[in-house]
């Protein structure tokens, strides 16, 4: 008897099998949605007149999370990242700095300064900003700087 059921269910598998593609497929745009929704993308405002140096060892950051930048202009002039926030001297650099150090923490991050300074500026306006950041708590500097190329 089980050999009769045997023949008659080989018998009838001269089709080929498929496979439904549609639960893979739906499963793949699942999971782009996920990502895409999870990820975050960090975007850096950059002023125009402000061109930074060129550095034959530069590296590039791993991490744009928690970045505060400020841009020094050739003049020595500084700008906010949306360039519409000019400070005038130390005190509101600081106060710029312990604001969104504020709010860059509340985010779970670590804040750090992203200096964008021109490279026909002179050092003294960077120091300004690296003392009005360090009396404000930060203390991790990047330079903004064009790579090498060989």
């Amino acid at each position: 008897m089980a050999s009769k059921k045997l023949h008659r269910a080989a018998a009838g598998s001269d089709d080929e099998l498929q496979v439904d593609m549609s639960p893979m497929i739906d499963m793949v745009f699942l999971l782009l949605i996920f990502f895409i929704v999870a990820s975050t993308v960090i975007v850096v405002k950059q002023d125009p007149e402000v061109e930074p140096p060129v550095a034959k060892y530069s590296k590039k950051a791993k991490d744009g999370k928690g970045r505060i930048v400020i841009n020094v202009r050739q003049d020595g002039t500084f700008l906010a990242e949306t360039a519409t926030l000019t400070f005038d001297d130390a005190e509101d650099i600081k106060k710029y700095v312990k604001d969104r150090k504020a709010i860059e923490e509340a985010k779970g991050l670590v804040p750090v300064i992203h200096l964008r300074g021109d490279q026909g500026v002179a050092f003294r306006h960077v120091r300004k900003v690296i003392r009005a950041a360090a009396v404000a708590g930060v203390d991790n500097v990047i330079f903004s700087v064009y790579g090498f190329e060989n």
